[in-house]
């Protein structure tokens, strides 16, 4: 089974995946860790990676698609996926359905989560990863606090604040959004693919909830 998860950066499309990969064992990859292990690795592609990253823009289509395509040829793809943060563009979609169809496979349902750009920014300028490479549990100040303040509770790593997640970098980021991403999402509406639900982080509703009532969709 192949999904792609939609939303604004910072809508719970990371959290919500690693849930569902959970739920229906299938991997799940982040556009966002991929590119920055790119970062870590330095090198040219990881220079280029990081200037985008950092001025809230989007990596590059041919990039993008090049690094995306790479990884799901790997041996732990083999049974599906979940993409979170790919594709962004028609583009990347079109391109994605040519590299799939080639491998006989196809998007199966495109999950889009709604939030407000009032509510993105406050959730992610008090959002808070861990540092530990292979961890990267994901945390909020206000209603996922770590048990202990600035400690990750599954690991004991330090937590931190990613460089684009700072206010200004959000702001951006919502622009590149609404001039990208909304195409994305008629696309796979015309599609008859896509999934939404709405979100606003004063109804209670979890990620947890999220994802198991994405799950109950998809087993009908």
């Amino acid at each position: 089974m192949y999904i792609v998860m939609l939303g604004k950066p910072g809508s719970g499309k990371g959290t919500v995946g690693k849930m569902l990969s959970d739920l229906l064992r299938i991997t799940h990859i982040s556009s966002g860790e991929l590119f920055r292990s790119y970062i870590k690795r330095a090198g040219e592609t990881g220079k280029k990676i990081e200037k985008y990253v950092n001025e809230g823009k989007l990596v590059p289509d041919n990039l993008a698609i090049e690094l995306v395509e790479k990884r799901l040829l790997e041996q732990d793809c083999s049974n599906g996926v979940i993409l979170d943060g790919f594709p962004r563009t028609v583009k990347q979609a079109e391109e994605l359905n040519e590299f799939l169809k080639s491998n006989k496979c196809k998007i199966d349902i495109a999950v889009e989560l709604e939030l407000s750009d009032e509510d993105i920014i406050d959730r992610i300028v008090k959002r808070r990863v861990c540092s530990n490479v292979d961890c990267r549990e994901v945390y909020n100040l206000e209603f996922r606090k770590p048990k202990q303040e600035g400690i990750c509770d599954v690991c004991g790593s330090k937590l931190t604040q990613r460089e684009d997640d700072k206010i200004e970098t959000v702001v951006q980021r919502l622009k590149t959004y609404h001039e990208t991403s909304e195409k994305l999402v008629e696309y796979y509406k015309k599609q008859e693919l896509l999934y939404s639900v709405k979100l606003n982080i004063h109804s209670g509703k979890t990620s947890e909830d999220v994802a198991i009532e994405v799950k109950k969709y998809l087993s009908k």
